[in-house]
């Protein structure tokens, strides 16, 4: 399944703020991590948060687009709508 995360880095803490729309009106999950965007750090925190909130292994989350970007793509290896929905709320809808 893939993901559109937009990542707030230094955000102080690491978490999840919900859902939100672009405005094209396609919904993407907003997350805060608290490791700075340097070196990548930033991407190895959100990735490493994702894993452990959804209960999947490190490996099994990766950026697939976005890597520079606050607007990222994450792919999660064995994940389905139904498990999004339980950790983070169901995804808003276009107006």
């Amino acid at each position: 399944m893939r993901l559109p995360v937009r990542v707030t880095p230094k955000g102080g803490r690491d978490g999840v703020d919900g859902w939100a729309l672009d405005p094209a009106g396609r919904p993407y999950l907003k997350v805060r991590v608290s490791a700075a965007p340097a070196d990548g750090q930033a991407n190895a925190a959100l990735t490493a948060f994702l894993a452990k909130t959804l209960g999947r292994p490190k490996s099994a989350v990766r950026i697939v687009s976005g890597e520079a970007a606050r607007l990222k793509i994450i792919e999660i290896e064995g994940l389905d709508e139904q498990d999004i929905e339980a950790a983070f709320g169901q995804r808003p809808t276009p107006a």
